[in-house]
């Protein structure tokens, strides 16, 4: 199995990594505009003919057709913008592609090429990373236990392990990122119709088991791709909160509704051009948050309730992750680097078919949740009455 993974930074490099780890990967192609700046550490073990670095340009549609020639699935870590063309380019060449997604516009475009994806016969699943993608598949899986599903609630954070003040959190993906999710309204489903809420909003306590405990949960933008979309009219509730330590809404809601987060960019006095306070806020904060030794953990939970045999019935998919220090590979990479490999993997062995799917759409959960476990991240699941 060949693979290029495009874009070599936390979440690539975490896929990558897992993609050599499987004897039955001959090549991965780990590109990137800056890979001249090197690669994480943990990949230099497999320095040699199965790993190899290339510096590519997504500006360069050249040179992303001849990298995508010499791969059998093309694994997207790049900014979701670029996830439409680069799908457009590995259907046109007859190759698989995955990405781990986060913009539900992008992949209503990514959708409208099924039919083309089918024609040749290759498959593409946008959303494939943790949220969207492994709470996608739980869930899914969750509703087809039942004969009709009452409600659909999904909770996700990447949290440091041992939080410092004032906001209790650290950089465990893309600042910028996160910044996105605090501000961008979120769809969920409230009476079966499909309606927007205010991220931030609808703060609610949630307690985890030891060493996480209790957290705070609260709503934001595209941890659930197009569930929503799929089971208007089908499903009365389904929503999905970020989880955070207690407090951290109480800070960053004001200082998003001051404006400091904004992405529009603005004049400032004794600066000739505008400015976006959304950058110089990852400017001076970022550092800050940037924990260099700081290890970080993923608490996940999904409860599908429903009926089932004219009975009260549903399942918990429960999950604390944590950072690999033998690896020396974040919980957040684990968890969102090595699901988009297992995806890859999958499109490869022809347990995906062809066309345009999101995860709940068409992976298999039972053999996604046996490949999470071999990797040591265990999902726990039990039934709820």
């Amino acid at each position: 199995m060949r693979f290029l993974v495009i874009g070599a930074g936390k979440q690539g490099s975490a896929c990558a990594l897992d993609l050599l780890k499987l004897p039955t990967t001959t090549k991965v192609y780990l590109a990137d505009k800056a890979i001249d700046k090197g690669v994480r550490s943990f990949l230099s073990q497999f320095k040699g003919p199965r790993l190899e670095l290339l510096k590519l340009d997504l500006a360069d549609v050249a040179a992303i057709r001849n990298a995508v020639s010499g791969a059998d699935a093309v694994l997207s870590a790049a900014p979701y913008y670029f996830n439409a063309d680069l799908t457009k380019v590995a259907i046109e060449l007859g190759k698989h592609f995955a990405d781990l997604g986060g913009n539900t516009e992008i992949v209503l475009k990514q959708k409208k090429m099924h039919d083309a994806a089918v024609k040749k016969g290759v498959t593409v699943v946008p959303d494939c990373g943790l949220a969207p993608g492994m709470v996608n598949i739980l869930a899914g899986e969750g509703i087809k236990r039942l004969d009709t599903t009452e409600s659909v609630k999904i909770y996700v954070g990447g949290l440091p392990q041992h939080p410092e003040p004032p906001i209790n959190y650290m950089v465990v993906y893309s600042l910028e990122g996160a910044l996105d999710y605090y501000t961008t309204p979120s769809w969920v489903l409230r009476g079966g119709r499909m309606v927007q809420v205010e991220a931030l909003s609808e703060l609610e306590e949630v307690e985890f088991p030891t060493p996480v405990g209790k957290l705070e949960a609260f709503h934001t933008g595209g941890g659930i791709s197009l569930m929503p979309f799929h089971y208007e009219g089908k499903i009365p509730v389904m929503e999905y909160k970020t989880l955070r330590y207690p407090g951290h809404v109480a800070i960053m809601k004001p200082v998003r509704d001051l404006g400091l987060i904004d992405a529009t960019p603005i004049q400032v006095e004794g600066v000739s051009e505008k400015v976006s306070p959304r950058k110089v806020f990852i400017a001076a904060a970022g550092p800050k948050l940037t924990k260099k030794d700081g290890h970080d953990l993923v608490a996940l939970r999904v409860d599908v309730r429903g009926k089932s045999k004219g009975k009260s019935a549903g399942t918990r998919w429960q999950l604390v992750d944590l950072f690999d220090e033998k690896a020396g590979v974040s919980a957040m990479e684990r968890t969102t680097g090595y699901s988009l490999a297992i995806t890859g993997v999958m499109q490869i062995e022809g347990k995906i078919r062809p066309g345009v799917y999101v995860p709940d759409e068409c992976v298999p959960a039972d053999g996604y949740v046996a490949e999470l476990k071999k990797r040591g991240i265990v999902i726990e699941e039990r039934a709820l009455r």
